[in-house]
């Protein structure tokens, strides 16, 4: 099983924030930081909003922090709002063409994995995953020694 890199990103986001703490971090800021596309962080951030795991701040000084506390933040509830689903064959997606699928044994069995995949993820919150604020550098900075926003919530660019 292979996570959406829209899963990916959701749970780095959300480890970003935990080591920021109370902190306001920006998309720029996190994008910066794991050297992923800010585009497509937009899109998972406003996801994560939408769901819950973050509230954002618009404006100047704006931002995305945590809406919750890391202990309380299930992974396997996080991977379940950002998988689009969870077809890991041809018989577990709609307009399914297998012809052996009503003989088929193996669906029972990916079925078997996918339950043991999603509960173990269930056992762990994000508090399990947390780091440091040292553990991020990007451009030789640790996440604390950040100045402040270089781009606000949303995309919205503070210069414009």
């Amino acid at each position: 099983m292979r996570l959406t890199t829209f899963s990916d990103y959701a749970l780095r986001a959300l480890m970003y924030a935990a080591a920021a703490g109370d902190r306001l971090i920006t998309i720029e800021e996190t994008a910066r930081a794991y050297d992923i596309s800010r585009a497509h962080l937009m899109k998972v951030v406003n996801i994560l909003t939408r769901t819950g795991y973050i509230k954002g701040v618009r404006g100047r000084s704006g931002g995305f922090t945590l809406a919750k506390r890391p202990q309380d933040i299930n992974l396997g509830a996080v991977v379940r709002a950002t998988e689009p689903d969870f077809a890991l064959v041809e018989c577990f997606a709609t307009g399914n063409q297998c012809i052996i699928t009503k003989r088929c044994r193996l669906p029972n069995v990916l079925n078997e994995a996918l339950s043991a995949f999603i509960n173990t993820l269930d056992r762990y919150t994000l508090a399990d995953l947390a780091l440091r604020p040292r553990d991020f550098t990007a451009a030789g900075e640790s996440i604390t020694e950040r100045r402040g926003p270089d781009l606000a919530f949303a995309g919205h660019d503070r210069r414009r």
